[in-house]
C-alpha cells in the first residue's frame, strides 16, 4: 500500500517534469512505449526496447526513458543492467534531480545502501521526492533509525513524508518512537488527516506501539473509513490481544468489502466461522476467479486444505494466483509432499518467485531438505527471499554448516540481509546451540547496528535458547537489558470458537468465567498423561522459577492448555478442537497435545506464528516435528 501511494505521488511529479525536458518527439514516444510496457509489467521488453533505441545515443536519451529503463531494473532486480545505466548517464546525474532519485529507488531495492548513500549525500539538490526515496528505502532494508534521522532533517513535510516516519515508527515501536509519534500526529496540519493513507499508518503504528487508545481516536477521527484502515484496526486488536474488539469490528463490515473479510478470517483461523461466512456470500459471485482464489487462501489459514482443494479443482483454467495459493495451502498445512508434487504440475510459464518461496516453505517444513535443495539449485534468478527461505530449510534440518555456506553465498552479490541470520538462528534456538546462537546475535549487532528495533526477535531467540539448554540466569540477565531498553515482548494467547462465541486465554488466565473448572481440568488431563509416559519438559521454561511456582505449575498454565481444557469440561467427548496462537507453539505443549489426540481420540487443530499443526487420533502431528 505505502508503495504504491509513493509511487503514484513521484509520478506525478515526475511525469511533466521528465517530459518538459525530452528533447525530440521520437524519444519522447520511446518513453511513452517504455512506460506502457512497465505499467503491463514486461520488464524484460523494456530493457530491450531501451537497448535498441540508446544503444550508441545514450546522451541524447531523455530522462522520462531512463526512468523507465530504471523501473524495469528495479522491479526485476537486474542489479548488472542497473549498475551500467548509472555509469553511463553519470556525468549528468549530479544536477539532476528527475532521474536521481529512479536511481537511488533501484540501489534501495537492490540491498545496495551505501551507494543509495552517496548518491544522495552528493546531490546538490535535495528534493522532497528524493528524502522520500531515501526514507522508503531505509524501511525496506530494515534501517528505520536511518529513515527517522533524516526526518528530521526535512523542513517542509508533506503526506509522503510523515507516512513514511509512521512506518519507520511502527517497525521499531519502542517507547520513544510512540513520543514520536504523538508529537509529529498533533503538529502536522489538520488537511493531511483527510489521506487515508497516512491515517492507516498511523493506526498501524500506533497499535505496533502498544497503544490501542490512541489508535482508536486515529480511527474515529476519519469520516471515510477505508478497507485498510479497518484492516490495521483489526490486526491491531489481535496483536495487542483485544480480539473479541477484533470481532466486533469485523461485524460491523458489509458483506460486498469481501476479500476484507476473508483475509481477517484467515487471521483469526477459526474454520467455524470462516464456514458461517462463506454461507452469506451470493451464489452469484462465488465463480469470480478472484473470489474462488481468496477462497482458497482462507480455507488453507484455517487448516480446511480439502475445501481449498475442492475449490481449486474446480477452476477450469487456473492462474499462476491460484497455483500458488494451493501450493500455499498444502505448505501451512504440513503436506510438503503434495504441495511439490502440484508444483511440478504447475505449467512453468507461472511459476515466479512466491511460487518458489511457498514450494520451498513447504519443504521446509516438512523435512524434504534434498527436494528443497534441488528445487533451489534450478533457479535461475534467487532473491533474498528465495535464499532465506532455503536456509530456513537447512536450519530447521539441523544442517548447520550448509546454511552457514549459503548465507556466504548470498554476501558474495548482495548486501548481508538480516532474515537470513535470523533464519539460522531460529534453527540453532530450535536445536539449544547457544554458541551458534551467540555467534548469530554478535554477527547480527555487528552487521546491523542501525536496526535495534528489530533485533528484538534475535535477542528473545537468544535468551530462550540459553533458558532451554539451562542457562536460566544468562537468558534473565538478557531479559532485564531488553526490559530497560524499552522493548516489549509480546504476550502468548489462544483463541479458540465455542458454541459460536470467540474465547481468548493468556498464560494462566484466570479471568474466564469458569477459570478454576478449567485449570482442575488442565491437570486431570495432565495426570492422565504421565500415565500414558508424559514427562514435563523444563527447557521449555524461559525465566527463573519463582518459590510458589514448580515445573508443573508453569507448563500447565500455558494458553493453549486452558483452551483446550475449556472443550473439554464443555463438551466432555469434542472430536475437533481448534486453537490460533499468536506465537509458536513450545516443545512440550507440542508432545502434550499429541498425547491429548491420541488419548481422549480427539483431533486438535492449532495454527501457531509459524504453521498449522495437525494433531490426529494417533498420536502424530502432521509437521512430523518440523516447527
Amino acid at each position: 500500500m505505502m508503495s504504491m501511494i509513493f509511487t503514484n505521488n513521484y509520478l506525478k511529479f515526475l511525469i511533466p517534469a521528465a517530459r518538459h525536458l525530452t528533447s525530440t518527439r521520437s524519444n519522447l514516444n520511446l518513453g511513452d512505449e517504455m512506460k506502457t510496457l512497465n505499467d503491463n509489467k514486461q520488464y524484460r521488453k523494456t530493457l530491450e526496447l531501451f537497448d535498441i533505441f540508446n544503444e550508441n545515443n545514450i546522451n541524447k536519451c531523455s530522462n522520462w526513458a531512463i526512468i523507465q529503463a530504471l523501473k524495469a531494473c528495479t522491479e526485476t532486480n537486474n542489479a548488472q543492467r542497473g549498475v551500467k545505466i548509472h555509469h553511463l548517464i553519470s556525468s549528468r546525474l549530479k544536477h539532476d534531480f528527475y532521474v536521481l532519485p529512479s536511481l537511488i529507488q533501484f540501489y534501495m531495492q537492490c540491498g545496495d545502501v551505501n551507494r543509495a548513500q552517496l548518491l544522495f549525500d552528493t546531490s546538490t539538490t535535495k528534493t522532497l521526492i528524493m528524502y522520500g526515496t531515501m526514507m522508503k528505502g531505509y524501511i525496506k532494508n530494515n534501517l528505520p533509525n536511518k529513515a527517522i534521522h533524516l526526518f528530521k532533517e526535512i523542513k517542509d513535510l508533506d503526506e509522503v513524508i510523515v507516512t513514511l516516519l509512521f512506518n519507520a515508527c511502527a517497525q521499531l515501536a519502542t517507547n520513544e518512537e510512540l513520543d514520536l509519534l504523538k508529537t509529529v500526529s498533533s503538529k502536522i496540519p489538520n488537511s493531511f488527516y483527510m489521506d487515508s493513507y497516512l491515517l492507516c499508518s498511523l493506526i498501524d503504528a500506533f497499535m505496533k506501539c502498544g497503544d490501542v487508545t490512541s489508535a482508536k481516536l486515529s480511527f474515529d477521527r476519519s469520516t471515510k473509513k477505508t478497507l485498510p484502515m479497518y484492516r490495521a484496526m483489526i490486526t491491531g486488536f489481535c496483536v495487542n490481544d483485544q480480539e473479541e474488539e477484533a470481532i466486533v469490528m469485523f461485524n460491523e463490515m458489509h458483506l460486498h468489502e469481501f476479500h476484507r473479510e476473508r483475509r481477517t478470517l484467515a487471521k483469526l483461523g477459526i474454520s467455524k466461522k470462516a464456514e458461517s461466512f462463506v454461507q452469506q456470500i451470493p451464489s452469484s459471485i462465488l465463480t469470480d476467479h478472484r473470489i474462488q482464489t481468496a477462497l482458497m487462501h482462507m480455507w488453507g489459514k484455517v487448516a480446511s486444505v480439502n475445501e481449498a482443494k475442492r475449490i481449486f479443482e474446480k477452476i477450469s483454467q487456473p492462474d499462476h494466483i491460484a497455483w500458488t495459493v494451493m501450493i500455499n495451502s498444502y505448505g501451512l498445512n504440513g503436506m510438503g509432499i503434495e504441495a511439490v508434487k502440484l508444483f511440478h504440475q504447475m505449467p512453468i510459464e507461472f511459476i515466479h518467485d512466491v511460487t518458489y518461496i511457498c514450494v520451498l516453505n513447504a519443504c521446509s517444513h516438512s523435512g524434504l531438505v534434498d527436494v528443497a535443495r534441488t528445487i533451489f539449485n534450478n533457479i535461475q534468478t534467487k532473491t533474498e527471499i528465495i535464499y532465506t527461505t532455503m536456509i530456513d530449510c537447512l536450519s530447521r534440518a539441523a544442517l548447520f554448516e550448509q546454511a552457514q555456506q549459503l548465507i556466504e553465498q548470498f554476501e558474495r552479490d548482495h548486501a548481508p540481509a538480516l532474515p537470513t541470520y535470523m533464519a539460522l538462528l531460529s534453527g540453532a534456538r530450535n536445536e539449544k546451540n547457544t554458541k551458534l546462537s551467540q555467534e548469530v546475535v554478535d554477527r547480527i549487532q555487528k552487521l546491523f547496528p542501525d536496526v535495534k528495533g528489530s533485533l528484538l526477535p534475535a535477542w528473545i531467540l537468544l535468551a530462550n535458547t540459553y533458558a532451554s539448554s539451562g542457562d536460566i540466569e544468562k537468558a534473565a540477565d538478557i531479559k532485564i537489558e531488553l526490559h530497560r531498553s524499552g522493548a516489549k515482548k509480546k504476550a502468548g494467547v489462544t483463541l479458540t470458537e465455542f458454541d459460536g462465541k470467540i474465547w481468548r486465554f493468556r498464560a494462566h488466565d484466570q479471568s474466564h468465567p469458569d477459570s478454576a473448572e478449567i485449570h482442575a481440568q488442565v491437570d486431570r488431563m495432565s495426570k492422565k498423561l504421565i500415565e500414558y509416559g508424559y514427562k514435563y519438559d523444563a527447557s521449555w521454561i524461559v525465566r527463573p522459577i519463582e518459590a510458589d511456582e514448580t515445573v508443573e505449575s508453569l507448563l500447565c498454565g500455558h494458553s493453549e492448555r486452558l483452551a483446550m481444557a475449556l472443550h473439554f469440561i464443555r463438551n466432555r467427548k469434542p472430536k475437533r478442537i481448534q486453537l490460533t496462537k499468536n506465537l509458536r507453539i513450545c516443545g512440550d505443549c507440542h508432545q502434550f497435545t499429541k498425547l491429548i489426540a491420541l488419548v481422549y481420540q480427539c483431533e486438535i487443530i492449532v495454527r501457531d506464528a509459524n504453521r498449522i499443526h495437525h494433531f490426529h487420533i494417533n498420536g502424530q502431528c502432521l509437521c512430523q516435528d518440523y516447527f
